[in-house]
């Protein structure tokens, strides 16, 4: 399939099309972003330990529920202007300018890691 075949019939809202393709850009990298944050979160939810633990893992629980909601709609927003949404990880790697956790870090070095 090309890439042309996954677009939309075209918008008019008065968007150029040259500001549009810089909106889906910025868009496409915004959502690689939070699908990045949102697994790195979740991750955390998942193996947080220590004394700290329940309240962590609940405020990540709430952290990559919000970031989720997050990229579906950005997701969406891509979409209605016409443009198709990246949803591999290999194009969110190519994509983001989140840098992946080494190990396993304690409770405070995730926190850290999240701000």
């Amino acid at each position: 399939m090309s890439t042309s075949d996954s677009r939309l019939p075209p918008v008019d809202d008065g968007i150029s099309n040259a500001d549009r393709l810089k909106i889906v850009d910025g868009l496409r990298h915004l959502l690689a972003d939070t699908y990045t944050l949102y697994l790195k979160t979740h991750n955390f939810h998942w193996n947080v330990t220590g004394p700290m633990f329940q309240t962590l893992h609940q405020l990540f629980m709430q952290f990559y529920t919000e970031q989720w909601t997050a990229v579906d709609l950005i997701a969406e927003r891509i979409r209605s202007l016409g443009e198709r949404t990246p949803g591999s990880y290999e194009e969110f790697t190519q994509l983001t300018s989140i840098k992946p956790i080494q190990g396993q870090p304690k409770a405070r070095e995730m926190m850290i890691e999240l701000v």
